[in-house]
Parts: C-alpha cells; structure tokens; sequence
C-alpha cells in the first residue's frame, strides 16, 4: 500500500471534514464538523499546523488524521498535550494508527519540552467505551483510563422546565450573553472551573477564540446577574454558553456559577431557560458532556431537566517523564 505523510492544509479541509464525519458515524462519536469548523481548528491560538498535525493519504484520499495540542500552562506542574485523531475503517490493522501515534507522541514531546522546559508531560486521548478503537490503541501504548464523561441529551419529549426557584438575595436578570460580558464571564469561569478535573484557566486569547468561532450562539448564550437598585447590572452569578455544531442541534459548551452562589439553583436555572428557548424554536435536541464525578453534582442537575446519557467516554493517560 503506497502512503504519503503530511500535514494537514487548508485545501485539505474537505477531505478532513469528510473523513471526521465518517468516523462519527462509524465510531458513534456524534462529533461531526463542517470544513469552516475545522479551518477555524487548524488554526486555533498556539497551532502550528505544518508541525502539530499529520494527513496520510492513499491514493489521493484522506485516510488517516492526527493532531497535537500542548496546553500554554501546567497542569499540576506536568505539561498537557491532548492527542486527536482517527484512521478510515477500511485502512485499520496495518499499521497506520500507530505510525500516526508515533509521529504525534514525538512531536507531542518535541513541542512541551520548548514549551515548559523540564516538566513531565502528560498525554491525553479520549476514546468511547466500551472498546472504542481509539481506547484498544491508548491502552496497547500504555495509557490508562483515568477519568470518565459522559454525553447527555434531552428533546421536547423528555424536557422538564425548571419552575422551583430558591429566592435570590436582591434582584437578578436573565440577559443574553454579549461582547460586554465577556471579560467577566472569562473570569468567572476560570473560578468556576478551578476546582474542576483537568481544567486550567483559559487566557484571553483562547476565550476568544472560543467565542469567535462559527459555531458559537451568543445570542442564545444566557447570563444571570445581580442589580443594583437602579438596574444597572453588576455581577455575573451564573452563565450558560452554548454552540451549534449541527442545524438545529444545540450544544451546551459552558455552565457555571460563582463559587458563593452554588447550591442556589442558579444555573439550573439559566440552563432550563435556554433549553426551553432552543426547543420552542423547534430545535431537535440540546447536548452536552459532563465529568461524571463533577465536583458540583452536575449530573443531577441535568438530569433534573430531563438530560438522560446517550454516551460514556473515558479520557486516557501516559505521563513522559522530562529526558
């Protein structure tokens, strides 16, 4: 079988977008990209494409992809490189996964040790279970499983709206996220998530990244914030920001809450708010992905509205100690 090795470009974003969506439906990942998505990837903050990510092609077809991040901060004082990618069902077994695995693993390294000079670097992918391919590869290469997530959805058959609301101390408004907002919310989803599995404060530059991308919905993104007597809003408790991926399929890529208001159903709430908008609007279904051992009861939550698991996946690690 004759191969060719590169890196992915921007020309190649079809073929990309063609062979991801295959493998969603193949590997029942539900990840499916359009090729504006994955252009927007290819060149995300801190992504050098010509380095950190891999095409192998047969015969003029795309049928192999891998990608390299490396996180711009530590993480418990390790390195983080998250690995993605995927081999077309028809050219497994011979031996491209791991040629693909070897290449990124190598760069992976390469790229932490100019990064955060000395520090062990640990290597992330993520895989279905049970017996995902991806998860067969990660363990062969000696990853092991070390957190679990899982996918939930709720449709208009099952939604529950949330109409029990503990008193809030002063008066609160429900406003569409906006350019104005963002800065706070940034912050304060750096302190919602501090406490969370995996998770590092997002710079300026990757929360605008994130919230600049194709995919993202500000307008159906919701905030709740405290006012003062004259209306004016103050701070931000609550936030729900979302992203549709796929027509008329809404993904919920943040919530979160100011640590002194947990525990006051605020961001069921806003939660419940912006799944009932999406489905009066005839959207099919709202998803999203939570840790299963959130430290928050985040599961409960969901499921309060209705959300019930679709799917398990389980994030896999190797750390490299520093050479």
């Amino acid at each position: 079988m004759d191969l060719s090795f590169g890196w992915i470009r921007n020309q190649d974003v079809n073929a990309w977008s063609e062979l991801t969506n295959l493998l969603a439906i193949a590997d029942s990942t539900d990840e499916v990209y359009g090729p504006e998505d994955l252009l927007e990837e290819l060149h995300e903050p801190g992504k050098e494409p010509e380095l950190d990510t891999v095409a192998i092609w047969a015969e003029g077809k795309l049928v192999g992809f891998g990608q390299v991040r490396v996180g711009q901060q530590l993480r418990e004082g390790q390195s983080r490189v998250s690995i993605d990618g995927g081999v077309h069902p028809d050219y497994r077994r011979q031996g491209i996964g791991s040629s693909l695995m070897n290449l990124l693993e190598r760069r992976g390294i390469i790229k932490a040790a100019l990064m955060h000079p000395g520090s062990a670097t640990a290597f992330d992918m993520w895989g279905n279970v049970p017996g995902h391919s991806a998860g067969i590869m990660a363990e062969v290469r000696g990853y092991l499983p070390v957190r679990y997530f899982q996918d939930m959805t709720v449709t208009v058959v099952d939604f529950r709206k949330e109409t029990e609301r503990q008193e809030a101390q002063g008066p609160v408004s429900t406003l569409p996220f906006g350019p104005e907002w963002s800065e706070r919310v940034r912050l304060l989803d750096n302190e919602a998530f501090s406490d969370h599995w995996g998770s590092t404060p997002k710079t300026a530059e990757e929360w605008d990244n994130m919230i600049s991308a194709r995919s993202f919905r500000a307008e159906r993104s919701r905030i709740l914030v405290s006012n003062d007597q004259s209306g004016d809003a103050q701070q931000v408790l609550s936030y729900v920001l979302v992203s549709e991926w796929s027509p008329g399929e809404l993904y919920v890529a943040r919530v979160g809450s100011a640590r002194d208001s947990r525990g006051k159903g605020y961001a069921v709430r806003v939660l419940s708010e912006v799944v009932d908008s999406a489905l009066e609007d005839d959207f099919s279904k709202v998803e999203l992905s939570v840790d299963a051992h959130s430290p928050t009861g985040a599961v409960g939550l969901y499921a309060r509205l209705g959300f019930s698991v679709t799917r398990t996946n389980v994030v896999y690690r190797k750390t490299v100690l520093p050479s």
